[in-house]
This record gives C-alpha cells, sequence and structure tokens, in this order.
C-alpha cells in the first residue's frame, strides 16, 4: 500500500470528512496506507511542510494563502476541496439560557479563541448579530487546552470553543451551549484540504478524491452514533455520546453539503470576515487560491 500522511492545523470532530476517509476506510479501500498525525506542530506550519514533502495533505483555510499574497508571494498551496462551509464553533455559558441573545455578551467576561481565523470570525459573528466586539471583555486565555481548563476552573461568564470541547463541557455539568458562531454567518469558507499543486496533478490526488467524496457522503448520511462509533480512537477523553452529539449538530448545520468545491460565494464571504477585522488589505482573487478538485 502506498503511505498516505495527513494532518490538521485543528483536530475537532469538525473535521469529520476528513477524518472520517482514515476512520471510515475509504483511503485503505483505495490502496492507500493513512497515517493521521493530528495537529501540525507550532514549531513549523503547514504550508513548508507540504512544500517539503513531509505530508500529502493538510486541513487549512484558504485564508492561510492571503498572508503570503499579502506580502506579494506566491503560495506554495492551492486548496482544492472544503470540508467545512460554515464556522463550527459555540458559545457557551455558565447556566443553561434557552432566551440567550448575543448583547447578552457585553460587558461579559467570555474567553474568546484568539486564534487568527476563530477570532475573526467570532467577530464578525458578533457583528452580524448587531453586537460590538469592544464591548465584550474578550480574555486571551492560551491554547484551546488552556482556555477549556480557565474555564472548568472559573474563569469567564462564556467561552466560545469548536466542537465537541464545549459539549464535553455541557455532560460534565460546567457549561451550556447557548449559540452557535456558524449559524449567526452562515455559507462561508471555513476550512479546506491544501496540497501543492503537483500532488493536486498527480494520481494519488486522484485516489484521495475518491476516498474524500466517499467520506463525505458517509458523514453527511449515516447516523451520528455510527460516526461517533469509528471516530472513537480519535478522541480519547471525549464520550461517544457527546461525540455523537457534536456530530449531529454539524450534520444539521450544513457544514458538510455533499459539494466538495470551495465555492466562490463562501470564499467571498470569508473575504469579508478578514476584511472586518482589517487582517487583509484587499479581496485575493479566488484563482490565486483555489483550485478545482482533481478528477476521481
Amino acid at each position: 500500500m502506498t503511505q498516505f500522511r495527513v494532518m490538521v492545523n485543528r483536530h475537532s470532530a469538525f473535521y469529520s470528512p476528513l477524518i472520517g476517509t482514515v476512520a471510515g476506510g475509504f483511503l485503505a479501500k483505495e490502496g492507500l496506507d493513512p497515517h493521521y498525525g493530528g495537529e501540525v506542530p507550532p514549531s513549523t506550519n503547514s504550508p513548508d511542510m507540504l512544500a517539503a514533502g513531509e505530508i500529502e495533505i493538510c486541513q487549512g483555510a484558504v485564508s492561510a494563502s492571503w498572508a503570503y499574497l499579502e506580502r506579494g508571494e506566491t503560495p506554495p498551496i492551492v486548496h482544492f476541496a472544503q470540508i467545512n462551509e460554515r464556522d463550527g464553533f459555540f458559545v457557551a455559558a455558565r447556566e443553561p439560557d434557552a432566551d440567550f441573545t448575543w448583547d447578552k455578551l457585553s460587558g461579559a467576561d467570555v474567553l474568546a479563541d484568539h486564534g487568527g481565523q476563530p477570532l475573526a470570525m467570532f467577530k464578525y459573528g458578533v457583528h452580524k448579530m448587531g453586537v460590538e466586539y469592544g464591548s465584550l471583555n474578550a480574555i486571551d486565555a492560551g491554547t484551546t487546552a488552556e482556555i477549556d481548563e480557565a474555564f472548568r476552573s472559573g474563569t469567564g461568564q462564556y467561552v466560545h470553543q469548536q466542537g465537541p470541547a464545549p459539549q464535553q463541557l455541557e455532560a460534565d455539568g460546567v457549561g451550556h451551549v447557548v449559540a452557535s458562531v456558524g449559524e449567526a454567518i452562515g455559507p462561508v469558507a471555513f476550512s479546506s484540504i491544501q496540497g501543492t499543486r503537483e500532488f493536486v496533478a498527480s494520481d494519488l490526488a486522484s485516489a484521495f478524491i475518491r476516498a474524500y467524496r466517499k467520506s463525505r457522503q458517509w458523514v453527511n448520511n449515516a447516523s451520528a452514533e455510527e460516526i461517533a462509533d469509528k471516530e472513537a480512537a480519535f478522541f480519547p477523553g471525549i464520550d461517544r455520546s457527546v461525540l455523537a452529539d457534536t456530530i449531529r449538530f454539524y450534520q444539521g448545520l450544513g457544514c458538510w453539503n455533499p459539494a466538495v468545491e470551495i465555492s466562490r460565494s463562501s470564499y467571498e464571504t470569508a473575504l469579508d470576515v478578514f476584511l472586518h477585522s482589517n487582517l487583509i488589505t484587499q479581496r485575493h482573487d479566488y484563482d490565486d487560491v483555489v483550485v478545482a478538485p482533481p478528477a476521481g
């Protein structure tokens, strides 16, 4: 079998279409020996790893290419398939709140994930809900693990996390999910599969995309319990019922719609998000960042 190395910039049930290529056995059925390496180490970055041939593909975001374009450089990677067409973060509160409205965040202590794209999306979602982000007391507690630990230790009235972390808080009686940033923003090019142009033109990429299409159908059509059973080994410490509940929500949110292609409209919304936070200075052309999926 041919070795196939996969890594991610974030590890979450949100990326089930990609994790499913391994967990569901779809890569193996294409004659590939998958190696899921988890998150890219903080000492490097995925474009460099891809360019060096250390991995075949990585979960990323179209926004990763904009940093190169802002410097007048050609990105070393392209994005050839979507993973999520919605933001996958949630807002959790300390107490249940069936009547939650976004203006309740004003003046509140909010543990916000300060990663570049997650924070930009959170700011844009808050804005779309009619709230000034500056009215929040946004707390940067560090890494995703440190954010979770801080909230569990009593810091903050609200916390901003990707699933299944806030769902596990709920299962543990520590927090209660009250809002979805994905619902606030709507369709957006949130996460994608990136590789080099040379990879996209290869037979290996064609084998991958066949497996990926099947995995994408599976995560949309299978029961959340079946998917959670297959992916459980990828999420030690997460209750299987919590994992299933998280997957079920993402299925209903529509972030895994069957289309593999990254749509121009979702790309344009991602530009809106980053311009809102002044993270880019211009609207970078779709064709400089995105290519069509390889023929499968």
